[in-house]
């Protein structure tokens, strides 16, 4: 099995707080229908607090249609889709009970841990920088300026508005 990291980390998506996988492409990682990962889930709802799974609302899916060409197929969908966090992830592996989703769970699991590291280091990073201007910063204008520099270069870059007509 091929499931590079990068390539999952790339389908978590930031939602209400949560890093999570979308229903559909969970599904692809664990090579069974959107439907079939659905229903197993309706089958096991115990299984399924709201801190491991909860739908969308028609908001939050239409923000997806209309900020990612990914997700254009959901554009005339009725159904809302379903996304899972890594502990919830992890549970529909293990319903699904399949040698492909316990292996495809094991990289999904290694990605939300990536990410938490990047989060981890940036945190630290940022604590560093505060002591680091604490000390030198008001003595010092030239290391304002590069702490300034490297806080705007630690920022997610802001995705500019798509203008509508001409």
């Amino acid at each position: 099995m091929n499931l590079p990291v990068q390539r999952i980390e790339t389908r978590i998506l930031a939602i209400r707080g949560h890093r999570v996988l979308l229903d559909a492409d969970l599904a692809e990682m664990y090579e069974v229908t959107t439907k079939a990962l659905n229903q197993a889930v309706k089958r096991n709802a115990e299984r399924f607090p709201e801190d491991f799974m909860f739908r969308l609302t028609k908001e939050e899916k239409a923000e997806l249609v209309t900020s990612c060409d990914r997700f254009s197929r959901l554009k005339h969908s009725t159904a809302l889709p379903s996304v899972f966090t890594e502990h919830g992830a992890i549970m529909a592996a293990s319903i699904l009970n399949s040698l492909r989703a316990i292996e495809a769970s094991i990289h999904v699991v290694r990605a939300f841990v990536a990410l938490r590291k990047v989060a981890a280091s940036h945190a630290a990073l940022s604590r560093r920088l505060d002591a680091l201007e604490r000390k030198h910063g008001v003595h010092d204008e030239q290391l304002k300026i590069v702490f300034t520099a490297i806080r705007e270069l630690m920022e997610p870059p802001k995705k500019p508005r798509r203008k509508i007509g001409f």
